[in-house]
């Protein structure tokens, strides 16, 4: 299940970014809920579809076999998680059902398909830097045109979003995907003792989420994630100065 709390926190994330945002409260609004439209029917979709992905080549064909190997959004959506999501901004995807006593190799199998929703998310926010570039490099836009600067914003959160999905699910606490890979690394005894403490964990999880604990070292590491996918896509930078 991908947790969107930091939906909002990356909204605002994508104006730092690239200083695009300078519209008022409608055409805030409107950026908003175009944000969520895409986050449910594109984020949410690939980034499940990465666990789905992962467990298959694993050896468990149990999300393959419930159609959840797929692209399509309408396999992943969950109705009352999107719901959610359009009129607060906090919500969820299906989780991708797995077995993991059909993996290969048991340990390996859960921290690789946990680790895939995240990797998902870095690599498609990797993808759109590099459309974001190109677009501004070299293509023959009208700036002052209003279009042209919804097109461009929606690229810039679209990064940041992504950005900000991957480190927050890999926070290493339950029941975010972190905390599935760090159990790769960690003795049997941890497993137990999460289960033993789930509630309290999750509680405690919720508590630091829904303060905004969280807010200042998530954005910092975001920002350290942005600043290497722009130096990987440097590249266009140096082609553009060329030309």
């Amino acid at each position: 299940m991908l947790l969107l709390y930091y939906l909002l926190l990356c909204f605002q994330g994508g104006r730092k970014m690239f200083g695009l945002f300078s519209g008022g409260l409608t055409t805030e609004l409107i950026l908003q809920y175009g944000v969520r439209v895409v986050i449910i029917f594109l984020i949410l979709p690939v980034h499940e579809y990465a666990h789905a992905w992962m467990a298959h080549k694993m050896g468990d064909d149990t999300a393959y076999y419930q159609g959840r190997l797929t692209l399509n959004p309408i396999a992943h959506v969950d109705i009352i998680g999107a719901i959610c999501l359009l009129l607060t901004g906090y919500g969820w995807a299906k989780p991708v059902p797995i077995n993991p006593l059909r993996f290969k190799k048991y340990r390996a199998g859960i921290a690789l398909t946990a680790l895939a929703g995240p990797v998902s998310n870095i690599i498609v926010a990797f993808i759109a830097m590099i459309v974001y570039k190109c677009l501004a490099y070299f293509g023959n836009f009208d700036y002052d045109n209003q279009m042209v600067w919804y097109i461009f914003t929606m690229i810039s959160y679209f990064i940041s979003i992504n950005l900000g999905l991957a480190v927050f699910n890999l926070l290493p606490i339950p029941p975010l995907d972190g905390s599935k890979v760090l159990s790769y690394f960690t003795p049997a005894k941890y497993e137990q003792w999460l289960a033993r403490n789930a509630q309290v964990v999750h509680i405690i999880f919720i508590v630091v989420v829904f303060t905004g604990l969280l807010s200042i070292p998530l954005s910092l590491l975001s920002g350290l994630l942005y600043n290497l996918l722009n130096f990987l896509t440097m590249w266009i930078d140096l082609i553009a100065g060329v030309i």
